[in-house]
């Protein structure tokens, strides 16, 4: 079995990750959202980052604070404009940031390709419009399809509910979102958690994410990630 690192702050979990890095980040709007390890990321100063996420950033925190001080290069991402993603919309329009504008159901397979070892797929959204622009098309049984490559990054931030010793997790209601395809996409997976328990004390039929996928842990005292969670 895997053992993944219990790390004692998160500035020690996300220690090292260096500039220009393509970084996975959970999250369906606040829901979800790693905040304690991105505030930590933005504290360590990595820059040029390649950030893969559902959206562009909520409010003044989490990853909408790391594309205000300028560490964010490109975003990849399905909603990048929301009524409160007032940072990243400024960074856009000064020609500060780039954007690669993915389909939500296409973001979702092309991280799980990744993580699959899937070398591309074909998909019919986007098929026909300005999404398509430079892709590979092509007509199966009469319909038309755009080919799209997997998504991996060098490391995942995501939030989940519990972890055991070993790194095993559960996650909380729609806060899972894009969290256990992410793990398996990335090359290293850091997690920020609410509980970490002892081996043995979650029901292996509720482990969403085996220890296998997952480098290292910490245990944050409150979790804003849950905030905007629904049941």
């Amino acid at each position: 079995m895997s053992r993944a690192g219990i790390c004692g702050t998160a500035a020690e979990a996300v220690a090292g990750i260096p500039d220009g890095a393509t970084v996975l980040v959970g999250g369906f709007g606040s829901a979800g959202q790693p905040v304690a390890l991105i505030e930590a990321l933005l504290e360590g100063g990595a820059t040029g980052l390649t950030v893969v996420s559902n959206n562009a950033g909520n409010g003044d925190h989490g990853l909408a604070a790391l594309i205000r001080e300028g560490r964010v290069r490109k975003m990849v991402c399905s909603f990048p404009r929301q009524s409160d993603s007032w940072h990243f919309d400024a960074a856009w329009r000064a020609g500060q940031i780039e954007l690669e504008l993915v389909p939500q159901g296409n973001l979702a397979e092309r991280i799980r390709a990744a993580g699959a070892g899937i070398g591309a797929f074909y998909t019919p959204t986007g098929y026909g419009t300005p999404l398509a622009e430079g892709k590979e098309t092509r007509m199966i049984d009469g319909k038309g399809y755009l080919l799209e490559y997997p998504l991996p990054g060098d490391v995942a931030l995501i939030a989940a509910h519990r972890a055991d010793d070993l790194g095993n997790l559960v996650y909380r209601k729609t806060a899972r979102n894009f969290g256990p395809i992410m793990a398996a996409a990335a090359a290293t997976t850091i997690v920020q958690v609410d509980q970490i328990v002892p081996t043995g004390a979650l029901d292996p039929e509720h482990i969403v994410t085996p220890c296998l996928y997952v480098d290292r842990v910490v245990r944050v005292e409150s979790s804003p990630a849950l905030a905007g969670e629904r049941p």
